[in-house]
């Protein structure tokens, strides 16, 4: 028994926010930032909007592209760094709004490799028989984790929300899936409040991301090196055998460096981070959603997924669509 994906789903708030925009903020340069990033503009949530509004989006059209309808979904697993509450899990909320009952509804958080992991998860479930349709989303409202005056992470991040429905198959799709961590590396990229801390620790610059952007960027860049050769070896494989490389969208730099690692042209790396920015867990199943809607990825092709994040976390998922 196999999992395969059978529909796939996107969603960005309306708001935008351009590098134009950033520079009335904050002392950047919409050609510093393209230079760096490769980002032009990010999506912001309204006032009012959650985590579970964008991944309700995407759940929907994940399921109308899939030809399912919510009651036939017997798994939910949400990704997400930036839950609408302690409890319940977004997962069950969108449960709620998709009037789904009684299915095995959680959160996973691996920051911005927490698709991965969702995707990781869900295959063991289909695959073992403990779930024949399982719905999986990355969402995030990250930019309600930003502060606005610090022109070194403000610049990077957005709101937006992935989906792919998980169906069992007899027909090969999701290869092999492989989770990494080393919480070593803590540090370099976090937010250093917390709930058990208590909610005193959230405030002076504590509830905000932080991140040390040299050093996870030479971390990112040889770790996923050493993902795509862990994933071939598993499976045999060439990197000629890759079809196409559906990276985490947070750097276009850490994006260049991968294909080059794998000797993969970058017109068959699906590239939206100049679109969105880097939208943590829900990048990968965006990007992969905007490759199969217009047509670039089709029935049979090899596609990679990877993905790294704070933690450190990072993971990949080899597959045949």
């Amino acid at each position: 028994m196999y999992s395969r994906i059978t529909g796939t789903g996107g969603y960005l708030p309306d708001k935008v926010l351009t590098n134009a925009d950033l520079e009335k903020i904050v002392d950047t340069t919409d050609q510093w930032i393209r230079e760096r990033t490769g980002i032009s503009k990010r999506h912001v949530a309204a006032e009012g909007q959650f985590t579970v509004d964008l991944a309700e989006h995407a759940a929907r059209r994940a399921l109308e592209a899939a030809g399912r309808d919510a009651q036939d979904v017997d798994l939910i697993i949400v990704a997400t760094t930036t839950p609408d509450r302690v409890f319940p899990s977004t997962a069950c909320l969108l449960q709620k709004r998709l009037d789904r009952h009684g299915c095995a509804a959680f959160d996973i958080q691996a920051v911005c490799t927490g698709f991965v992991y969702a995707l990781g998860i869900a295959d063991k479930f289909v695959r073992t028989g403990a779930a024949r349709c399982a719905l999986v989303v990355g969402a995030e409202t990250l930019t309600r984790l930003l502060d606005w005056n610090d022109r070194s992470t403000c610049v990077l991040f957005g709101d937006g929300a992935g989906a792919v429905v998980l169906e069992a198959s007899e027909e090969p799709g999701i290869l092999s899936t492989h989770l990494h961590a080393d919480g070593a590396y803590e540090h370099l990229l976090t937010v250093p409040g917390g709930v058990s801390q208590g909610y005193d620790s959230l405030t002076d610059g504590h509830g905000y991301v932080t991140m040390k952007g040299n050093e996870v960027f030479k971390v990112a860049v040889n770790t996923l090196g050493r993902i795509v050769d862990e994933t071939l070896e598993a499976n045999k494989l060439e990197k000629s055998d890759i079809d196409w490389l559906i990276p985490h969208q947070a750097n276009i730099r850490i994006i260049q460096a991968t294909a080059r690692k794998l000797g993969m042209s970058m017109d068959h790396v699906v590239v939206t981070v100049d679109e969105h920015g880097n939208t943590s867990s829900a990048s990968v199943p965006m990007a992969l959603d905007v490759a199969v809607r217009d047509g670039r990825i089709k029935p049979g092709e090899m596609l990679l997924m990877e993905a790294f994040g704070g933690g450190f976390t990072w993971g990949s998922v080899l597959l045949k669509f």
